[in-house]
């Protein structure tokens, strides 16, 4: 897994035996064991890692007024109950939330609105939550629908 993974030489002092995982990619899916010798003791720890992903179909950046699919999907062996969907580029009255039991959300013309900041929570029949944050980018115009640019003859236009 090298160059990906480092240990925390410093904080091994301090009794802290941390296991670093940048970037964490779905196949780290699984479980972990560290053991540390220290004199004649020997203490040891499993740790399960789970992984969530959100993917774009198609892949980001998105164009304007083409369908878009966001699906959210983790390692959680449970049965799936819900997923929602909150959209928070701007806090407070515009944000919105969209629940559903698919872990797919269909926006079939994004616009430059659906830009920003989406939220994705799965939530589990074992009661287990799992949320990610994905930062959505959309290329396309924000203006009027048949725009017009005046320019000076002689000048250069963009």
């Amino acid at each position: 897994m090298k160059p990906r993974v480092s240990l925390q030489d410093s904080a091994l002092r301090n009794g802290n035996f941390s296991l670093r995982i940048a970037p964490v990619r779905s196949e780290d899916v699984g479980l972990y064991e560290a053991q540390v010798k220290y004199n004649t003791e020997v203490h040891g720890c499993h740790v399960e890692l789970g992984v969530i992903t959100v993917t774009l179909s198609p892949p980001s950046p998105v164009i304007g007024n083409e369908l878009l699919l966001m699906s959210c999907n983790s390692s959680h062996r449970a049965s799936l109950v819900e997923t929602c969907w909150s959209h928070n580029e701007h806090l407070g009255p515009t944000s919105r939330t969209i629940c559903t039991f698919s872990r797919t959300l269909s926006i079939l013309h994004p616009a430059m609105s659906d830009a920003g900041s989406w939220h994705c929570q799965l939530r589990y029949s074992d009661k287990e939550i799992i949320s990610a944050t994905f930062n959505l980018q959309i290329l396309g115009f924000d203006g009027p629908a048949n725009p017009v640019v005046y320019a000076a003859a002689g000048s250069a236009v963009d």
